[in-house]
């Protein structure tokens, strides 16, 4: 089983790479800020307690991701593989990760890490909230807020995946398809 992390920034582009690597590797795609945005839409319980968080530019609280990604593992056991994009963001979750993928039998084959200079991110992002609406891409400081908190709590990945030889450094900059093949290749490699 190819079980990936799509690891980068918030504005990194993990979204739309991931539709490359999952059409390439026919992969399921596990993207934890769909999931949030699905339950936040459904008004759960969850997706309530994840808004209040993410208005403010925080991550959702790890029982809430972990509980949303076991359900999807548990709802496709047959899959030839996982492409996780959003998650993990902590060496806790990449601990429980592990724990989950151990249970199915299986294990992360790599993590692929999107660089992308700071001010690149966030005039992405910005130009991503002109198209979607969402409040949140269109305010500097709450981007500027989650560019921090992903440096604090998500950068200590790079190493966990480094101590097991998973970890894949990935130049994000240039045309949508040039990351695209990077990634393909170095999947490819796997």
């Amino acid at each position: 089983m190819l079980n990936l992390v799509l690891f980068g920034a918030p504005g990194a582009g993990k979204g739309t790479q991931a539709d490359f690597l999952i059409e390439k590797f026919k992969l399921i795609h596990l993207s934890t800020g769909d999931l949030l945005r699905t339950e936040i839409a459904a008004k759960t319980e969850m997706g309530i307690a994840a808004k209040r968080l993410m208005d403010k530019g925080f991550l959702a609280s790890d029982s809430i991701v972990i509980s949303m990604i076991k359900s999807k593992l548990q709802e496709n056991k047959d899959a030839g593989g996982f492409i996780f994009d959003g998650f993990p963001r902590t060496v806790e979750q990449a601990t429980a990760l592990d724990g989950l993928l151990e249970e199915m039998g299986t294990s992360i084959s790599g993590m692929l890490c999107l660089c992308v200079p700071r001010q690149e991110l966030v005039n992405r992002i910005i130009s991503r909230g002109k198209t979607s609406g969402r409040t949140d891409d269109q305010d500097v400081s709450i981007i500027e807020n989650r560019i921090k908190v992903y440096n604090e709590k998500t950068d200590p990945l790079r190493d966990y995946y480094s101590d097991q030889n998973k970890y894949f450094k990935i130049d994000g900059m240039g045309s949508v398809e040039d990351i695209a093949h990077r990634l393909i290749d170095t999947v490819s490699s796997l």
